[in-house]
């Protein structure tokens, strides 16, 4: 007998608000959503359409006031702190517009950070073998402000590559490239998903982006329009 693969992400009915009496706005207006494994998924809107906020209450990165969300089968809301951030380190990645590399660091380091603050020995191999395939291999020991903005990009991939996510959240991964380079990161998050069968679930205002994504989620004063 075998189970059924439970969803990727699986929301149901999730409130977010700001603000409080006449001031009080609805950021999320009970959005309910499901996302199948290993598919590619963006979510577009204009501002203030509420889709930043959908995308960081699905990765636990906000915590919605009302609602449920459940990542590969394991309810996020309602887990404390510290084994949220747990969650978020161990089962998911992050690719963000500004990058967030530390500085001070090689992109050797940056990569394997996370799993150096989980008090892990990363795995080195793992490391190569992504340095290889996102063209990296000759700038591992460059500091961020040594690469280009593709490079970095790249590097903050292979982040959130190398701990074998559940599902690659990318909020706004080509806002700050050019065309040439923001086409190349999204033929690198496309393969995540073909090639490996990751989750991407990318949050965009671009509709060149969202064209290589299987399903694109339109978000209307809060709600899913489509």
């Amino acid at each position: 007998m075998t189970h059924a693969q439970p969803p990727a992400i699986l929301a149901r009915d999730v409130h977010r608000h700001y603000g409080a009496d006449e001031a009080r706005v609805a950021a999320l207006d009970g959005v309910s959503l499901e996302v199948a494994p290993g598919t590619f998924t963006a979510i577009m809107g204009p501002s203030g359409s509420g889709k930043s906020t959908l995308l960081h209450c699905l990765a636990g990165l906000d915590a919605p006031d009302s609602g449920e969300i459940e990542i590969a089968g394991q309810r996020i809301t309602g887990l404390g702190d510290s084994a949220l951030t747990a969650f978020r380190r161990d089962r998911l990645g992050f690719v963000f517009q500004s990058f967030n590399l530390v500085p001070t660091l090689t992109a050797h380091e940056n990569i394997v950070l996370p799993a150096r603050l989980a008090g892990r020995a990363p795995d080195e191999a793992a490391v190569r073998r992504l340095a290889e395939r996102l063209g990296l291999a000759s700038r591992l020991t460059h500091r961020p402000g040594e690469l280009s903005g593709g490079q970095q990009q790249r590097v903050a991939i292979a982040r959130a590559l190398l701990g074998s996510p559940d599902v690659i959240f990318a909020d706004e991964p080509t806002g700050a490239l050019d065309t040439a380079t923001g086409d190349d990161v999204l033929a690198l998050l496309r393969d995540c998903v073909d090639t490996d069968g990751r989750t991407v679930v990318m949050v965009t205002h671009d509709d060149r982006a969202a064209g290589v994504a299987d399903r694109i989620v339109r978000m209307v004063d809060g709600r899913v329009a489509a």
